[in-house]
């Protein structure tokens, strides 16, 4: 995967952290196919993740609304409530701003 080649700033970060419940049947098969879907939505910039007992996906997006639009995805909300009902302990959603970015 690697890190993700997104334009200048500003644009927007999904930050999604979660505790994952053993067992976690199923779940690293759904979180393919969400970032499959995610990279097809309209706005979408790219995403890094990285995941074990704690998850950490970091998605990028071009404004407010293409969050807005990915959260309400028919696909992804099935998704979402499979991820409350059995894969996780506890997660938190951020959204941020991105004003400044650089490499090396």
């Amino acid at each position: 995967m690697g890190i993700s080649k997104t334009p200048p700033p500003p644009y927007y970060a999904v930050i999604f952290t979660s505790e994952i419940r053993e067992p976690a049947a199923g779940y690293g098969s759904m979180a393919e196919k969400m970032e499959a879907l995610a990279k097809q939505q309209p706005g979408f910039l790219g995403v890094e993740s990285a995941r074990d007992k704690l998850g950490i996906t970091v998605s990028y997006w071009e404004s407010l609304e293409a969050i807005k639009a990915w959260k309400q995805n028919s696909d992804h909300l099935m998704a979402q409530q499979m991820g409350k009902e059995q894969w996780y302990e506890d997660y938190k959603v951020r959204i941020c701003l991105v004003e400044r970015d650089y490499t090396l």
